[in-house]
Parts: C-alpha cells; sequence; structure tokens
C-alpha cells in the first residue's frame, strides 16, 4: 500500500457557550481546526484533525499546521502509511520540532492501518477496558458565582469531573476554587488549571489559601522548575500538563517525583504513535493521566476515546469529548458523551466518516 495523495481542509467550529476564557485574558470563540485526508493506492483513505488552542497556548497555531503539512506531504507520498514507524522518522527527518504539525498525518495513517486491518483504533492500541470511560468538563473562566454554576449545571449533565479554569488574580481564583468545591458532590473531582498563569509566589499562595480543598492543582506556572517549587510546597495533589511534551520529561517527573498526573495531549507530542509510547511509559512507571488534546472537532475526538479507552481504568485520571463543545460536526459515527461519559469506535479505524458538505473544497492537495 502506498500513500497516492494528501490534501488538507479547514473548519471553523464555534463554540456553544460563545468563548472559552482562560489564563492571561486568553480566549477563544471560534476553532480553527484543520483535517487532512491521506488517500492510498488501495482505495483506503484515513483521517486525521489538529486544531490547536489558538496561538497564545503553546507554539503552535492553526495556519502553521498547515503550512508545517504542506511542506511535509510531499516526503510522505509513495510511503507505506501503515508503518508508523517509518512514517514518523520520516518526518521527523524532514521537519525537526513542530510536533502538532506531524499530528494529523500520524492519526490519519492510524485509521487507515485500522480500516486496512479491519480493526478498531482502540483494538490497535492495546484493547477497551470496560464499556465507556468518564469525562472532565473544562469550566471556562468567569465570575466565582458563574463558575460555580457551570459545576452545578454539567454536574447535572452526569459529568462528576470538573477542570476549572483559574490562573488569573490570586485572589480571585482562591474564591472560584472554594465557590466551585461547594458545588460538588460526593465521589465529584475539582481540578484547578491555571494553564502556567501564576507567578511562583501567587500559586504558593493560592495553594496555601487552598490546603483544606478536596484540589488537585495543575500547571501553576510556566516553567517545569517553577512548578517542582509548588510541588513541593503544598500538599494537594499536582498536575503537570504544559511541559509534558515527550518521553524525557516524563522520565525527569518520576525522578524529580514533580507530579501524580500528567496531562497527555495528543498533538503536542506528535501524534498518536508517540502518544501510545507515553501512554505505557506512564502505565508501566504508575503515573495516572488525563489524556486529550489541544481542541478538536469529531476526529480528535475519536482519537482521544481510542487512547482513553484502551488506558487501564486505574491509570486514567480522565479525558474530554471536544466535540461536545462546539457547534459544528465535520464527521459521523464520532463517540458521543453519555451522563459524563464516553466509549471509543467498534468500527475500524478511527470509525468516522467525514461530513464532506462541511469540509469543503480543500485548501490544497499533494499527488504523487
Amino acid at each position: 500500500m502506498r500513500i497516492t495523495e494528501i490534501s488538507v481542509f479547514r473548519v471553523e467550529l464555534p463554540l456553544h457557550e460563545g468563548s472559552y476564557n482562560w489564563s492571561g485574558g486568553n480566549t477563544v470563540a471560534v476553532f480553527d481546526t484543520t483535517i487532512v485526508a491521506v488517500k492510498t493506492d488501495a482505495g483506503i483513505t484515513g483521517y486525521g484533525e489538529i486544531c490547536p488552542l489558538g496561538p497564545a497556548y503553546l507554539p503552535a497555531y492553526a495556519s502553521g499546521a498547515r503550512t508545517g503539512i504542506a511542506e511535509l506531504a510531499p516526503r510522505l507520498i509513495g510511503m507505506d502509511p501503515t508503518q508508523l514507524g517509518r512514517i514518523n522518522r520520516s518526518m521527523d527527518e524532514a521537519m525537526r520540532g513542530h510536533s502538532y504539525v506531524k499530528s494529523a498525518l500520524d492519526m490519519a495513517c492510524w485509521d487507515i492501518l485500522g480500516k486496512a486491518s479491519g480493526q478498531s483504533l482502540a483494538t490497535l492500541l492495546g484493547g477497551t477496558y470496560g464499556k465507556d470511560f468518564a469525562l472532565y468538563r473544562a469550566i471556562s473562566q468567569d465570575t466565582p458565582s458563574a463558575m460555580a454554576a457551570s459545576v452545578a449545571k454539567y454536574r447535572s449533565q452526569g459529568y462528576a469531573k470538573f477542570q476549572l479554569k483559574v490562573g488569573g488574580d490570586p485572589v480571585t481564583d482562591i474564591e472560584r476554587i472554594r465557590a466551585c468545591a461547594q458545588q460538588l458532590e460526593t465521589g465529584n473531582v475539582l481540578i484547578a488549571d491555571a494553564n502556567t498563569g501564576w507567578r511562583q509566589h501567587e500559586a504558593i499562595r493560592v495553594a496555601d489559601a487552598v490546603r483544606d480543598v478536596d484540589v488537585y492543582l495543575e500547571q501553576p506556572c510556566m516553567s517545569y522548575e517553577e512548578c517542582l517549587a509548588v510541588r513541593r510546597h503544598t500538599n494537594r495533589p499536582f498536575v503537570l500538563d504544559e511541559v509534558i511534551d515527550d518521553l524525557r520529561m516524563i522520565v525527569r517527573l518520576v525522578n524529580d517525583q514533580a507530579a501524580d498526573v500528567v496531562n497527555l495531549k495528543i498533538s503536542k507530542v506528535g501524534g498518536l504513535t508517540k502518544a501510545r509510547e507515553i501512554r505505557d511509559l506512564c502505565v508501566s512507571l504508575g503515573i495516572a493521566m488525563t489524556i486529550e488534546d489541544t481542541w478538536g472537532g469529531d476526529i480528535v475526538t475519536a482519537a482521544i476515546a481510542a487512547l482513553a479507552h484502551s488506558t487501564p481504568p486505574e491509570f486514567l485520571f480522565s479525558s474530554t469529548d471536544f466535540n461536545s463543545y462546539v457547534t459544528v460536526s465535520i464527521a459521523e459515527g464520532a463517540p458521543q458523551r453519555k451522563n459524563g461519559r464516553m466509549a471509543a469506535s467498534a468500527q475500524p479505524g478511527l470509525g468516522i466518516r467525514p461530513r464532506m458538505e462541511v469540509l469543503g473544497q480543500p485548501v490544497f492537495t499533494s499527488k504523487s
């Protein structure tokens, strides 16, 4: 089997709630997502998606993804998409860094492998555990009372885990955490995610103020070293996210005992191939994970579900359902949340069928 054509599409994904707000005054109202279609001479087409959370979150942005894919696509024409190790090595040799650019291409090749073998992506990634898995709901940064009301609303929809977007004024953030904690019921989980928004002294101040609250603290500061200092100061369980971008960071984290949970985002590490490597290392080392991506629609959600559902449940801290946040569906057959839980597709590959009327005409196509 050989790759004969790679096409790239751009779709806008507006949010149901109007905007998504996090630390530093950052906000997004419409997500700019990129979909790739990888065609083969066997008549099988695989699909992938990459959707950065705006240009201010990570070193990644939507138009950069498309520019990078245009650079890489000719390198992959003629290769066997089912040889995922060689595909990834070729991309890494052709482009140093820019992991997010490679993610959708890698995802599409996994989709092809599943379709060619007649197996679901979850099966290829290790096999599913149980009938479904729990999701968290992100609570966009707002006033303490508004965020508390959102927790109550989403709890009524079946969610039991809530990720609060903090990382602003410490006094207000303390109020946000306490107000939301008052909405919790037995078995609920609360995460205060600063998204690198606090200075070290601010993070320690907040950590001290919530020592009596049942809350996880996530990525309080920009650097690993700052986060480690906060970790060593607080008695609250600790999550690292933005600094977790490859296998070496997991090894470093374990040596330093720097976190209890890591947030594994597929595109941040370069795609499903490398995300699986990190997932399996974390399982071997006993580290729990939130498995997700930076953002996305139905295709990204299908990939997240496959990786999460094939993770031993004792190591799956949480996951998410990005397609429920947006108003546009880009594919049929994607997993859907039900009572705060979700299951991976059992169909071959990702199990999705793109809505070509939504994707429209490709932004560009690379052919053999």
